[in-house]
């Protein structure tokens, strides 16, 4: 698993749809970076988000950060709270960047469901990034309340960070309403577990795949 240090500049795309929390996420990634000491940049891009719409959020730190917005091409991470918000979003993402996929759909308004893509998963694999997925709302819904689900997908995310569990957990504390302070550093320790679980399995998977090639060509 790629993890990213503070020396560079880092650069992160979010997106979801309206309601989702893709607002307040952003603002935890920044708050963490720029507790760490990090020029942080930050910009927000809203579609119509009382109605699903899409709402992007771009996040830059490092030593020195200039502009806040990330050209094409350039985001080393790009976390999809929504399938077709991944797809849409897609193009942010450099070669072999990090793709964090919540499997989740919503289909948009004024649409059906026979028009949303299908495999998106599987395009988005062939576009050659390393897409890592993750079923937050379930995991939300084992807690008892959906709506920390964009908590979970930041568990997720900081493994690929170089940020401390506690730092990231003293901006949660700081962000959420007081009465919802358990729960969302709950959903946060339930995103990361599950991710660095993941990691461990998908690098024995690597590790297995590498010794078939071996044998087979020995």
């Amino acid at each position: 698993m790629v993890k990213f240090t503070t020396m560079k500049t880092t650069n992160i795309v979010l997106a979801g749809t309206g309601g989702q929390g893709i607002v307040l996420a952003s603002r935890i990634i920044a708050h963490v970076a720029f507790n760490s000491g990090l020029d942080v940049k930050e910009s927000e891009i809203h579609g119509m988000a009382q109605r699903g719409g899409s709402v992007i959020g771009h996040i830059r730190f490092g030593e020195k950060i200039f502009s806040p917005a990330i050209p094409q091409g350039q985001a080393d991470i790009l976390v999809a709270l929504e399938e077709m918000e991944a797809l849409r979003y897609a193009a942010f993402l450099k070669p072999n960047g990090i793709l964090i996929l919540n499997r989740k759909k919503i289909t948009p308004a004024l649409a059906e469901d026979k028009d949303y893509p299908e495999n998106i998963e599987t395009l988005l694999k062939n576009k050659k990034f390393n897409v890592y997925t993750i079923d937050a709302e379930q995991i939300a819904k084992n807690l008892g309340n959906v709506k920390v689900e964009n908590s979970v997908i930041l568990g997720f995310l900081s493994v690929f960070l170089n940020f401390t569990s506690e730092e990231w957990t003293a901006v949660i504390k700081d962000s959420v309403p007081p009465k919802t302070v358990e729960l969302n550093i709950k959903a946060f320790q339930e995103g990361r577990r599950f991710a660095k679980e993941n990691a461990i399995l998908e690098q024995g998977s690597r590790n297995l795949r590498e010794e078939k090639t071996k044998g087979t060509s020995t």
